[in-house]
Order: structure tokens, then C-alpha cells, then sequence
């Protein structure tokens, strides 16, 4: 269920409806409405001031701020994001606080569809164009008209076909496959990727020429880890959610959020929320955070991973204290949960920081009590 308060449409989370699945790719569209936009298996709303993306600590209300107002903007805008940190939502917040709210928000796994489909599956194709094309096909540029498309994935794009891309977003026409009829398109373009952009285009995986005209805007989603208490928050609302669709008055166990506070969450709030379903399941009255291990890792795959590396001969401490602060910024400057990362005190890493002269003994910080 989607809901509208102050004249925009709020949602927390989508799932798939394979009614409304067209072709090998994922697609969800919105049909145009004067009341509340309807999403596919859309299931709740979330009444907060952060709309779409629900939470509560400063980088996600900047980020919802920031989304908000370039919403109004017609421009194109790349979501970049480690997977699960809610980039489809937040291209959901855009559409929904544009004024093309009332088209349709199409959304598209570039991933998900055969390398030899894509260009088929976005610009569509005439009857006879290939064989098993037996009618005309519009693809997911005309099904978002007067909408916005969403584009996830972008950098799985096969890079041949990102040039065709490229013209389309440039002169505003495509041509559908086995076709020479060009049509207008109206949609807005709205990306997104879980690579940094520098390495993708070093890598030739999104071109640049491209990059540069997606990118008008680059809107950065922090992971969960460095969202502080948002943690707890999103925890919450998940059990509620759940609560609320089975009859249940479910709460956490006493120890239940401080666990969920003390791990890293590399599957984000993705992970958080499979973590809350699989708990609020195996758990009776009190639901105790059943926290699974996430894919073992090697060495050779430190490189992907926040590392923290140091001469050999570096005393130790300077080691203690390159560690602390690395720890210290992968928690977003969160100090409680810095010290259940490295198991100490908070007035442990308080004292370390005084110690170095970047805090004061009465400097607390909003989380960290």
C-alpha cells in the first residue's frame, strides 16, 4: 500500500510482483493516478519526514533533503551506492516528488537481461525484426513516457550498446530494433551502480562520454554501518511491519539491539531486514537477532574490503591509533559504536581521542551516549 501526506507519496519497501514482470528484466510501474500512486506488491508506508528513506541520523537526512529538491529538476541523476542501501528508493523519492509523479516510474535490472535483449528490451522492436519477434514490442523507453525510467545497474550495460544509449538521452528519439521510424521519448533518467564511477570508466565498464551525461547529478547513499542509529530505528519498523501483517506484538529482546547496533551490516539495510524476517520467524514473544555469517573471504579479497595498513616498524602507538580512527570513520564518527567494534569502553576511545587532541572529555556526540 502506498499512502500520500503532504502531497507526496511515501514508501519503505517494494516487492516483486511477477504479475506485472515484463520480459527477462525487473519492471515496476506505476500507473498514473490523481490519488495515491500504486506500486507493484507495494506493501507499506511510512509516515516520517524522510519519506522513502527512512531514518533519522544527519547523512540520511541530507540525503533525502538533497533528493527532494533536485526532484523538481527535470536533470538526470546517478544513485551510487554499496547494494542494499536503498538506491531504487531513493529513485522511488524522486519520482514521487517530481512532477511526473503521476506517470509511470519504470524500473530496470540492466543485470538481469541478456546481453543480445537489452537493446530490444529498451528501445523495443517491430514485428520481424529477429526470430520469435512475432507482434510489435514496446520497450521500457516507451512503457516510462512522461514518467521516469530507472536505469539500475547501469554499469552492467553492455558497453556497445551504451553509445545507442548515449544518442537516445542526447537527441530525445530512439528507434525500436528492426525499425527506421524515430520516436520522441519523454522521460527522465534516473541511474544507478554499486562501482565507483572514476574505477568503471578506468575499467570500460560505463563509458565516459556517458558518465558525464547521466551524472548531472551524483547523489552518494551511505551504508548502514555509518547510518548510527538508524539502525535500531530500521530494526524497529521492519518487526512493526511484521507485527502488523500477521496479528503478532512481537518486541526485540533486551540484547537484541545492541547486537544489531555492534555489526557492520555488509549486506546493508537489505541484510537488516532479511535478518529482522528470519528472527521475528524462529522467535516467540521476544525476538532474539539471529545474525548469520556473511561469505567467507580470503586474503586476495582484501582489496574490495576498508583496510587499515601500516609499515613494518610503525610503533604501537601508532598502530592503536591509525586503527581507532580508521574504525572510527567507517563508523561515520559514531564512538559507541567504534568501541564495540574494537571491544573497549566508550570511555575508552574518549579517552584515546583526548589523548590525541581531537575531542574533549565533555564532547559527546549525538549516538554516542
Amino acid at each position: 500500500m502506498s499512502q500520500e501526506f503532504g502531497g507526496e507519496v511515501t514508501f519503505l519497501e517494494f516487492a516483486t510482483d511477477p504479475a506485472k514482470t515484463a520480459g527477462p528484466a525487473t519492471i515496476a510501474t506505476f500507473a498514473a493516478s490523481p490519488g495515491p500512486i500504486r506500486g507493484r506488491g507495494a506493501r507499506r508506508a511510512v509516515k516520517d519526514d524522510t519519506a522513502a528513506l527512512l531514518g533519522e541520523s544527519p547523512e540520511m537526512v541530507d540525503v533525502s533533503a538533497h533528493l527532494r529538491r533536485i526532484a523538481v529538476s527535470q536533470s538526470t541523476v546517478m544513485l551510487v551506492g554499496e547494494s542494499g542501501t536503498g538506491k531504487e528508493l531513493a529513485a522511488q523519492l524522486l519520482h514521487a516528488c517530481s512532477a511526473r509523479s503521476h506517470g509511470p516510474f519504470v524500473s530496470v535490472n540492466c543485470g538481469a537481461i541478456p546481453a543480445n535483449l537489452v537493446e530490444a528490451e529498451l528501445f523495443g522492436y517491430e514485428r520481424g525484426a529477429f526470430t520469435g519477434a512475432v507482434r510489435q514490442h514496446q520497450g521500457y523507453f516507451e512503457r516510462a513516457e512522461g514518467g521516469t525510467l530507472f536505469l539500475d545497474e547501469i554499469t552492467e550495460m553492455p558497453i556497445e550498446l551504451q553509445a545507442k544509449l548515449l544518442r537516445v538521452l542526447e537527441t530525445g528519439r530512439l528507434v525500436r530494433v528492426g525499425g527506421t521510424e524515430e520516436i520522441a521519448t519523454d522521460v527522465r533518467i534516473v541511474t544507478a551502480t554499486n562501482r565507483a564511477c572514476d574505477a568503471a570508466v578506468r575499467d570500460r565498464r560505463l563509458r565516459e562520454d556517458l558518465y558525464y551525461r547521466l551524472a548531472v547529478f551524483v547523489v552518494k547513499l551511505p551504508p548502514l554501518r555509518q547510518r548510527g542509529d538508524d539502525i535500531e530505528l530500521l530494526a524497529e519498523a521492519f518487526l512493526a511491519a511484521l507485527n502488523d501483517d500477521n496479528g503478532t506484538s512481537k518486541c526485540f529482546d533486551q540484547s537484541a539491539l545492541a547486537e544489531a547496533r555492534a555489526h557492520t551490516w555488509p549486506g546493508n539495510v537489505r541484510e537488516l531486514k532479511n535478518c529482522v524476517e528470519r528472527s521475528y520467524v524462529l522467535s516467540d514473544d521476544l525476538v532474539k537477532l539471529d545474525i548469520q555469517p556473511g561469505p567467507e573471504t580470503s586474503g586476495d579479497d582484501l582489496e574490495g574490503r576498508e583496510c587499515v595498513r601500516l609499515p613494518i616498524g610503525v610503533t604501537m602507538a601508532d598502530a592503536e591509533r591509525e586503527l581507532l580512527l580508521a574504525t572510527l570513520r567507517h563508523c561515520g564518527g559514531n564512538k559507541r559504536r567504534t568501541a564495540d567494534m574494537l571491544g573497549v569502553s566508550l570511555k575508552t576511545v574518549y579517552n584515546k581521542l583526548v589523548g590525541y587532541g581531537i575531542a574533549t572529555p565533555l564532547l559527546r556526540a549525538a549516538g554516542d551516549a
